[in-house]
């Protein structure tokens, strides 16, 4: 059972998420866990269930990374490519997987060493003893949770931070407007301390009913809920709250659908030079005197030549004579992810950025992006053994951005928080573009490495709690989805995909309006971050501390 137990508890955390989105199941799912961890004699390894559980969750969850080497092979869907790629690209996800799964396991130890509940005080002490005992366990729980969440986001190559509990209540449009005060990670507090003092409420019950314990209170769930009202009622005000003045930004979003090997092989290049004029032409182009859309904004690595390249190799326009026809056509400013070398062949040191032009191709702005994918963008510790194998397969090893300034568009006078790829799925590093000034999110990205896989969601709905951390508007443009508009409730307001069959794998672009607040809000989290996680890994640090050092010396 110590085993079966925390695979179920694995799979039940699964099922909470993009492709099956049962996010009933995140209230639930620790209690098998929480049965082999708060029951019984002292365990000698407690960070196996935890670990086993995160294995059991992980592994399906994040098998959509097996792609990302089989695209390096050539792969262009889900057909087998040989024991080469398979194999690589599996071993990808049982690694990430590995590696995601120890934060559980860390959990699961601290909770069974320092977050135990003492049996007889939980059901044979007074209400008052009973329910403190019960609070003060779940409590360190829960925060050891969002500790934990918060570690694995930021530790070892960057952390990665995808699918924490609150990303799992993103169908829950009212309780996920707290994420403005404590950010995403700190809603995973919530799932947490309501199945913990679930669990010694439910253990007190049975314990009675058996005739082994005198304790029945239901005080400690009680106040559990109360908080869980307390947020819905935050998210409620929020949702109603009277609306404010803002600044229409009228936005056309282009979607080039480019299978990644065809765009290393530059055979698609003329065509997609050509689609890409054609449908900001179709939008953007002046008529009878004025321009249809403000910002035209296209998807990362959206040209098949680098910025500084030589597409007249093509038999293409160069670069800047493209651009400066392209913006002609109007009065918009345009948005594209691109490469940036230092000289106008690709090789090491390279950025990955977004560039705003405005009238022509000599007056643009440039970011380059700060937050590089692992084994995608660089390869860490590409001198040392085993990495340094890696080092012929990786495609790129570029050079992170050091700025985080928003940039600024001429006409509405907007600020643009820039994030690249997996960047709008860090809350940490988008806080530091918000400036107090009207401002909306744009997310560029290319998910073209993950096929036609779930990847593509699981990338929107951790993205979106960045317009609600914020309260700016996101908007995201993608190679293959998903491309759409977010409100700063985080509310996918419109999204680009097939009206029959719902696909987002398509070519096509999306127009639409982004309001954004002329006034904006400067939440808690803007301001101060995740303080809420850094105090609950205070709180656990803290435990720690005082039953290995404080404790043992005040004891005769």
């Amino acid at each position: 059972m110590n085993v079966l137990l925390p695979l179920l508890s694995g799979g039940l955390l699964m099922l909470a998420f993009p492709r099956w989105d049962q996010g009933w199941t995140v209230w639930f799912w620790s209690l098998p866990l929480l049965a082999v961890l708060w029951r019984g004699d002292k365990m000698r390894r407690p960070f196996v269930p935890g670990f086993l559980a995160g294995l059991a969750f992980f592994l399906p969850n994040l098998g959509w990374v097996r792609h990302s080497s089989r695209v390096l092979a050539g792969a262009t869907d889900h057909s087998w490519l040989g024991i080469g790629p398979e194999l690589m690209g599996l071993g990808a996800v049982i690694g990430l997987s590995a590696f995601c799964a120890l934060y559980f396991g860390a959990w699961s130890w601290f909770v069974h060493r320092y977050a135990r509940p003492d049996e007889q005080k939980l059901t044979q002490g007074n209400w008052q003893t009973s329910t403190w005992e019960s609070l003060r366990c779940s409590l360190l729980a829960a925060a050891a949770w969002v500790a934990c969440e918060w570690l694995r986001s930021t530790t070892v190559f960057t952390g990665f931070g995808w699918n924490g509990l609150g990303v799992a209540l993103h169908q829950n449009r009212v309780l996920i407007q707290s994420a403005d005060l404590v950010g995403v990670m700190g809603l995973s507090f919530i799932p947490m301390l309501v199945a913990c003092t679930g669990w010694n409420t439910v253990t007190r019950q049975v314990r009675a009913f058996r005739g082994t314990g005198t304790c029945r209170t239901r005080l400690d769930f009680t106040l559990a809920l109360v908080l869980l009202l307390t947020a819905a009622g935050y998210g409620v005000l929020k949702i109603t709250a009277k609306p404010t003045a803002t600044i229409p930004v009228r936005t056309l979003l282009v979607q080039p659908n480019v299978a990644q090997v065809d765009a290393w092989s530059g055979r698609m290049a003329p065509q997609v030079y050509d689609r890409l004029k054609v449908f900001t032409q179709l939008y953007a182009e002046k008529r009878e005197g004025s321009t249809p859309v403000d910002l035209v904004v296209w998807p990362e690595s959206a040209l098949p030549v680098h910025l500084n390249g030589q597409p007249e190799r093509w038999g293409l326009p160069k670069h800047e004579s493209y651009f400066n026809e392209l913006l002609a056509m109007g009065d918009f400013s345009l948005m594209t992810g691109t490469e940036i070398y230092e000289g106008s062949e690709a090789g090491p040191g390279g950025y990955v950025s977004a560039v705003l032009f405005k009238g022509s191709y000599g007056n643009r702005q440039d970011y380059h992006k700060v937050h590089l994918v692992p084994f995608g963008e660089y390869l860490p510790l590409g001198n040392a053994f085993p990495f340094s194998i890696l080092r012929s397969v990786i495609p790129g090893d570029f050079t992170p951005g050091t700025q985080t300034e928003p940039l600024k568009l001429e006409n509405p006078a907007v600020q643009i928080i820039p994030l690249i790829c997996f960047e709008d799925t860090v809350g940490r590093l988008a806080r530091r573009f918000v400036r107090e000034a009207p401002q909306m999110i744009i997310n560029i990205t290319n998910d073209g490495w993950f096929l036609q896989s779930e990847q593509m969601e699981v990338h929107q709905v951790n993205a979106k709690f960045r317009a609600i951390e914020l309260r700016r508007p996101m908007v995201r443009a993608t190679n293959t989805g998903v491309t759409c508009f977010i409100d700063t409730l985080g509310t996918v307001v419109n999204q680009l995909s097939d009206p029959q069959t719902g696909s987002t794998l398509l070519e096509g672009c999306l127009p639409g309006e982004v309001q954004v607040p002329a006034i904006p809000e400067m939440t808690l989290y803007a301001r101060w971050g995740d303080w809420f996680s850094m105090l609950c890994l205070s709180l656990c640090g803290l435990m720690i501390l005082r039953r290995r050092f404080i404790i043992p010396q005040c004891q005769p």
